[in-house]
């Protein structure tokens, strides 16, 4: 039996290091993605600034605030609810889809424990088939998009929650996705995605009152202007909060596989010292039959070591022969 525990282990032995390759390779994959995509986060961002600093000089110049994608409702007029929940496609990530996940779904029941209905805009796999496996009702999804988010892919995502909203169906939207913060630091974040916070964008928080402001003429009316580049505002919003995503989820999944890459490695060095002492029993055992073997040889003296004892009779030898001398 001994020999056939080495089989057994031999066999685990190689299925680790495969699986280790497998794990070590991703590892190296989402290493050299995520530096690329921490500068593609850090590019989003003066976009996004500057177009937030337009839209506030729009409202200072008189620009008229009353915009579906602005209107703000009360607390308790507010009777549906949308969800943009942004996972992966794939999984092995550690807990990077169910932290994201979990955060959704606590934000859902909260509200179908105020009376509110919701809406589930889900992009990624690994949401779309937790929600449905869940019997949860799904108004829009989407693939494909999760590693390396494009403009036109927030574009698509903004319409088919703005749209929704601007025709009143929808009362309020949340973003649930993890905002990455550092390589080794990401958090989970629901927010309000729609209406847009007025106050945030009529008023400059980090302003400076001292110094000259640049004046500015706008052609065509403020208003106007503010119409076109709201729907942009919102793109631009989503498309950041995807990078963050795609970055969050790569830092999450390096993480992860060094943590599998080392464990493998952990249990071949445990499997090897079973496996060298499941071969150390076999050989001892091995050694102890022929050496049981050899004594069981080297026991007997006289006829005994020539004859078998059923053969040591009378009948089979001489009449002459001289027992006294034997």
């Amino acid at each position: 039996m001994p020999g056939g525990d080495e089989k057994q282990l031999k066999r685990r032995i190689k299925s680790v290091e495969n699986t280790k390759q497998v794990t070590k390779a991703m590892e190296m994959i989402a290493s050299a993605r995520l530096p690329k995509a921490q500068e593609r986060v850090s590019a989003a961002r003066p976009y996004s600034e500057q177009i937030t600093e337009v839209i506030r000089s729009l409202a200072e110049a008189g620009a008229d605030l009353d915009h579906p994608l602005l209107a703000q409702k009360d607390e308790d007029d507010v009777q549906k609810v949308a969800y943009v929940v942004i996972t992966a496609d794939r999984g092995l990530a550690g807990g990077y889809n169910n932290n994201v996940l979990r955060a959704a779904t606590r934000a859902i029941e909260e509200d179908q424990a105020k009376g509110r209905d919701y809406s589930l805009v889900l992009v990624g796999k690994k949401a779309i088939s937790y929600y449905r496996f869940r019997g949860y009702e799904i108004d829009a999804s989407f693939t494909g998009m999760s590693e390396q988010p494009t403009y036109e892919d927030a574009r698509t995502v903004a319409a088919a929650v703005s749209e929704p909203f601007e025709e009143g169906d929808i009362d309020l939207v949340r973003l649930v996705y993890t905002q990455f913060l550092s390589a080794g630091t990401q958090r989970v974040a629901v927010r309000q995605f729609l209406p847009l916070d007025t106050e945030a964008l009529a008023d400059d928080e980090d302003g400076d009152d001292e110094g000259l402001e640049p004046a500015y003429e706008f052609e065509p009316a403020p208003t106007e202007i503010l119409e076109r580049l709201l729907p942009r505002y919102v793109e631009a919003r989503l498309y950041a909060a995807m990078l963050e995503a795609s970055a969050s989820e790569l830092a999450a999944r390096q993480r992860a596989m060094k943590a599998a890459s080392d464990n493998a490695g952990e249990l071949i060095d445990t499997l090897n010292r079973d496996m060298n002492r499941a071969r150390q029993a076999t050989i001892t055992t091995e050694i102890m039959e022929v050496v049981g073997g050899a004594e069981a040889l080297r026991g007997g003296k006289g006829k005994k070591d020539y004859f078998p004892d059923n053969l040591v009779t009378d009948d089979y030898l001489p009449d002459d022969y001289d027992y006294a001398r034997s």
